[in-house]
């Protein structure tokens, strides 16, 4: 429980990061998921700005990362390997691989431009793996990436709760988790924004380094 706990919460937080550095340095790029990069493409077709082409390549990067992220978890699970642990390696790797490719290639110019483009697509795979793991691997927990479904869930549960209905333990848990999992992302967000003020790409090393310690974090079986 209390590693689901720190899982939950952890990835939360990773995602707004993430999702909020990459938006500032990525002239409005959406990595942790791609209903707002859709949004975005509408009204920048009629509009005079950039970075349509960054959006609409994120689709595929999206849809190959978790594509790759699956086809590794079925290899792990064959040979009789949780997946967990190198999923969070490999998204972390990511991280970092943007973070550093970030650093090196700013100033990174137009919205559209190859250096922009080439950047953005790490984060939008690093995010990418992030959904298939939720999906995959955690989906007994509050979602980490998109927060609609949690804050929806956590209203329906707390109505209930104010209606005079008694919450079962089920209930209670999950509601547990989809507020941390809320507060968490929030967090994230700001800390994603302070951080890329601050730090500019060498922000996203703290987000990969959570990830790190909850892949080499010991569960409650191997601890004891």
């Amino acid at each position: 429980m209390k590693r689901d706990a720190a899982i939950g919460v952890g990835l939360a937080f990773v995602a707004g990061f993430v999702d909020t550095a990459a938006f500032i340095t990525l002239t409005g790029l959406f990595t942790a998921h791609v209903t707002g990069n859709f949004v975005l493409i509408g009204a920048e077709l009629i509009s005079t700005s950039t970075g349509v082409l960054a959006k609409l390549l994120a689709l595929p990067m999206f849809i190959l990362a978790v594509a790759v992220t699956r086809l590794i978890a079925l290899a792990l699970e064959r040979r009789g390997a949780a997946p967990l642990r190198p999923l969070l390696a490999l998204e972390a790797t990511v991280l970092i691989a943007f973070a550093v490719m970030g650093a090196a290639l700013s100033p990174l110019g137009a919205p559209d431009g190859a250096k922009a483009i080439g950047v953005g697509m790490l984060g939008v795979a690093a995010m990418g793996i992030q959904n298939g793991i939720g999906r995959l691997v955690i989906g007994h927990l509050a979602a980490t990436t998109v927060m609609t479904v949690n804050v929806t869930q956590a209203v329906i549960d707390l109505t209930d709760r104010l209606c005079g209905a008694r919450l079962g333990d089920q209930v209670r848990t999950r509601l547990r988790r989809t507020l941390s999992a809320v507060l968490a992302f929030a967090a994230g967000a700001l800390a994603g924004a302070f951080g890329v003020a601050a730090l500019s790409f060498w922000c996203v090393l703290v987000p990969a380094f959570i990830l790190v310690g909850l892949a080499i974090a010991p569960d409650r079986a191997s601890a004891a």
